[in-house]
């Protein structure tokens, strides 16, 4: 291993019982799920381990409650020795790297995200946006679609460049409806309707960010110990005033997920470790480049395997 990168999921990777082994076989990992529950004053991992499903994918819901699993699992990850050379996390997935690097304390930020996720539920009216997500199309093709018919037919935006061949589009229903279907123009093999309950990460949610902006102002932020890959601009932070101004951006902003994952191979990183609920990001760094090696720790079974290949790098070196 030349250099470590830790990623964290964001929304999509939740799922009903997930970091319940870790609750149950780590002190730290409990410890994080407790002070979830005293921090947002009801038990969240009450929510986590046993659902209901439909609660748990109340985006305000969601949103603490990966940010939590991603956390409780870091506890575990941090015994094992390995110290990142960069963070970086897939939108809502960023708050937690902003913990791992010591910006932000897990309080702040299980309490911070628990509002993002209100603010964003309430910032367009329920049908009136949506996202999809377009699959091989050309990233500039896929632009001069979206500036087209939103000059036609209604706001819609790349929202998440993901990898190679899959970009998420975002905004107004009528706009979405029309990139799925006119998506051959930009190339797409397929396009498919997601079902989310807001059109994230584009213009619209503008009346979020500003809500959030005032929301971070009274958060304490400390400068980087490690850097942060921000989704904004896919190159390293440091510095908590610009953190800060990068997380109100964010809402209303493409997550560059591609060109952050590209950003840090160039910076030397070979090995990934995916700190959180499934295995979403591994899936899309490896269609970023198939040679670098990615480690998902999301169970027990992902954080023993980390440490059998971090005891061979060692051994190697």
């Amino acid at each position: 291993m030349k250099r470590i990168a830790f990623v964290f999921p964001g929304q999509g990777a939740q799922a009903v019982g997930m970091g319940k082994d870790f609750y149950d076989s780590h002190e730290g990992a409990k410890r994080v799920f407790d002070q979830a529950d005293e921090s947002l004053g009801f038990k969240l991992s009450e929510l986590i381990f046993n659902g209901p499903e439909d609660e748990l994918k109340r985006t305000y819901n969601t949103q603490p409650a990966l940010l939590t699993t991603s956390i409780a699992i870091l506890e575990a990850v941090r015994e094992l020795g390995v110290e990142p050379d960069f963070v970086a996390g897939h939108s809502l997935g960023e708050y937690s790297a902003l913990v791992a690097a010591g910006v932000m304390s897990f309080e702040d930020a299980v309490r911070t995200v628990r509002a993002r996720g209100q603010y964003m539920e309430r910032a367009v009216p329920s049908g009136q946006g949506g996202m999809a997500a377009v699959l091989g199309a050309e990233r500039e093709k896929l632009a001069e679609l979206c500036r087209a018919v939103s000059g036609e037919t209604g706001v819609v935006e790349m929202a998440n460049v993901n990898c190679p061949g899959q970009i998420v589009v975002s905004g107004s229903a009528e706009g979405v409806a029309a990139v799925v279907a006119r998506g051959k123009e930009a190339g797409a093999k397929r396009v498919i309707p997601l079902e989310v309950s807001g059109p994230f990460h584009s213009s619209l949610m503008q009346p979020a960010a500003d809500e959030l902006a005032k929301t971070l102002e009274a958060v304490p932020m400390q400068d980087a110990r490690i850097p942060v890959v921000a989704n904004v601009t896919a190159d390293s932070v440091l510095q908590a005033g610009d953190i800060r101004r990068l997380l109100v951006d964010q809402v209303v902003s493409p997550v560059l997920w591609e060109d952050s994952i590209t950003w840090m191979i160039a910076q030397g990183v070979d090995t990934f470790v995916e700190i959180g609920s499934g295995t979403v990001l591994a899936g899309l760094i490896k269609k970023v480049d198939k040679q670098v090696q990615v480690v998902s720790v999301g169970s027990r079974e992902g954080l023993e395997k980390l440490a059998t290949e971090l005891q061979a790098a060692r051994s190697s070196s």
